[in-house]
């Protein structure tokens, strides 16, 4: 069953800039989707848009599972994790992560739970009375994770979260979202601009073109999960960086 389904979206910025044209894309529901391409594509766009933090210019969007009578962003509970952490530097861990359901006005006892439960799928259980100052750059990343695990989400848009750390934490990360979602069995759309990164973690992956932004191709990589760095030295996914690469290259020359 299709979790969001965009119908041929267009965004055009008050500038004139055209961020968007003519997208349609069907998000199935548990299927860990990336989206890659180059700077400027609207690849930020399309996820901003799907949780609601902007306004169409043309298309609509979807929520074919949503109850009725409910529209938008509004009908699925969403998570988004940003390409930066964006924590409060003056509050603790525990503290950052109850922030979206104390916004909510959940009671303390169950905010208490349900952060507590966060931290420990993250592994950040023995953090929760830190500060950010005292953590790593992985760890920051993980509490911006854990903030968006909190509200329990059955859609998680990420936006390049792994893309300023260095290269062994974020193989650990990848790996640990990975473990995440497997047994959590959300959907997740993963914007990136690694096609290795997505080849590893992705069950499909949508190539976008730039100027205006608009899907190239649209890839299945049929590898089986659980995967780990057996994979990552695999000929498959080989095989699959250059079908992923090639489609890039020809987005880009478009």
């Amino acid at each position: 069953m299709s979790v969001v389904t965009l119908s041929r979206v267009g965004k055009v910025y008050s500038n004139g800039t055209v961020a968007l044209d003519d997208v349609s894309l069907d998000v199935r529901d548990g299927e860990f989707l990336s989206l890659v391409g180059p700077s400027g594509c609207g690849k930020s766009t399309v996820l901003r848009l799907i949780a609601g933090l902007g306004e169409l210019t043309s298309g609509r969007i979807e929520w074919p599972g949503a109850a009725r009578g409910e529209t938008g962003a509004g009908a699925h509970r969403l998570g988004f994790v940003f390409q930066e952490p964006t924590l409060m530097p003056w509050a603790t861990v525990a503290a950052n992560v109850m922030l979206p359901l104390k916004l909510k006005g959940m009671a303390r006892a169950e905010a208490g739970r349900r952060v507590a439960a966060a931290l420990g799928r993250v592994g950040l259980e023995t953090f929760a009375k830190a500060y950010p100052r005292e953590l790593s750059g992985g760890m920051k990343m993980r509490v911006s994770i854990a903030r968006a695990l909190v509200t329990e989400p059955n859609l998680l848009l990420m936006d390049e979260p792994f893309a300023a750390l260095d290269e062994i934490t974020r193989f650990k990360l990848n790996n640990d979202l990975l473990t995440l979602w497997q047994e959590q069995r959300w959907t997740v759309i993963f914007v990136t601009h690694s096609v290795y990164e997505s080849v590893y973690l992705s069950s499909r992956i949508v190539v976008m073109a730039a100027r205006p932004g608009r899907i190239a191709a649209d890839l299945a990589i049929d590898a089986p999960y659980p995967r780990d760095e057996g994979f990552r030295t695999s000929t498959a996914y080989n095989g699959f960086c250059r079908t992923v690469s090639a489609a890039l290259r020809e987005a880009m020359a478009a």
